[in-house]
């Protein structure tokens, strides 16, 4: 049985491309095809296989002026042409993976991580006024009916969908017209789970964790902070660095700029709760937190409305300020009775090994559904 993988691009290695490692990990022979490719930014997993890209590839400096090229991407992926005969196509996509195109007779089957959300339901994050430079924000605006339209015809082509959350099905349903299987992705939860739940929290800080993108709204936390007599911690770097770092910092918050894989647990462990402020399409800091035994205080829409319960956090019901600093002084209260092995118990759903068998249920499900018999040689689970 022959597996094409395929993904966006391969630039840098974060939840995505964990859920692209996991599946390598399933299939052990499957190819990868993906729009570009910096070597040596993946786990050895991934870089040990046969790696296709697009003409995009051969674009000097592509590797970190991608982002500029999103109008070629549809055409670069369709031009992406298999080597060889494959009997299933799965794609990872959370842009354009799952546009290419496949031969007749060759099942798809895609992952998706999030229909394009700077050209649907988060444009305005992305290229709202203050977001971006005003030529960027006016080619934006004129290249999205066209790359909606696009996104529409593309999954068409697709035999079946699976969401990483509900909340990306419902997404799937409304901009694209298909319906979805849900699997959650894969947590690397074991380097989080082996610190002992005793005595967590005692660095008093608050703790906040993730690429400085634009939905991320970093902003939130860091203007609720400055209000608050809380000391938050700031862990990452991004796009918008700049702009959130401009300007002077109150003593009480810190940005601490990328940490090493070795020191996260410790941080999560330490925090007092973890501040998720985006609207995720699944979001994975949340279980990391919960796996050291740390609540969590999320904004209450997205996809930690699956990964975090009330006995494991609060929510707060507007991406503002106000309703941040609220929960920031509401969680004095609800604290004292919180138990980290809930939290550790909640995390442990959301397996690698789970997300594994999910997947090949979902592939089997597939392959029976178009006739063909030659099973998937999987391993590992």
């Amino acid at each position: 049985m022959k597996v094409a993988l395929v993904h966006d691009w391969l630039v840098t290695h974060r939840g995505g491309e964990r859920v692209l490692d996991a599946l390598c990990e399933v299939l052990p022979d499957a190819d990868i095809y993906t729009l570009v490719h910096k070597p040596g930014t993946q786990s050895p997993l991934i870089e040990s296989r046969r790696i296709f890209t697009s003409f995009l590839q051969r674009i000097p400096g592509i590797h970190t002026r991608y982002r500029h090229f999103l109008p070629l991407m549809p055409r670069a992926i369709e031009a992406l042409r298999l080597q060889g005969d494959y009997d299933l196509v799965l794609s990872s996509s959370h842009c354009v993976a799952k546009g290419l195109r496949t031969p007749p007779g060759t099942p798809h089957l895609s992952y998706v991580h999030a229909p394009m959300r700077y050209m649907w339901d988060l444009f305005d994050d992305y290229f709202g006024p203050g977001r971006a430079r005003l030529p960027v924000r006016a080619a934006a605006h004129a290249v999205r009916p066209w790359l909606q339209q696009w996104d529409r015809a593309s999954a068409a082509r697709v035999d079946h969908f699976v969401a990483n959350s509900h909340h990306i099905a419902a997404k799937i349903r409304r901009f694209w017209g298909r319906d979805a299987s849900v699997v959650h992705p894969p947590v690397a939860l074991e380097r989080f789970a082996r610190l002992p739940l005793e005595g967590g929290g005692k660095g008093g800080y608050f703790l906040w964790l993730g690429a400085f993108a634009p939905y991320k709204r970093l902003d939130v936390a860091l203007e609720a902070f400055r209000e608050l007599d809380a000391p938050l911690w700031v862990v990452g770097t991004g796009q918008e660095a700049s702009r959130l770092m401009s300007g002077p910092v109150p003593p009480h918050i810190r940005f601490l700029g990328n940490v090493s894989d070795d020191a996260l647990p410790g941080l999560y462990r330490d925090a007092r709760a973890l501040i998720f402020t985006p609207e995720e399409d699944f979001g994975i800091t949340p279980l990391e937190a919960q796996a050291t035994g740390r609540p969590v205080i999320a904004f209450g829409k997205g996809g930690a409305l699956e990964t975090v319960t009330s006995r494991t956090g609060l929510f707060f019901s507007e991406q503002t300020p106000a309703a941040l600093a609220a929960a920031v002084r509401q969680f004095e209260a609800w604290e004292p009775g919180f138990r980290p092995e809930d939290a550790r118990s909640q995390a442990e759903r959301f397996s690698r090994a789970a997300f594994q068998r999910a997947m090949l249920a979902e592939v089997d499900t597939l392959l029976r559904r178009v006739g063909t018999s030659s099973p998937v040689r999987a391993t590992g689970v």
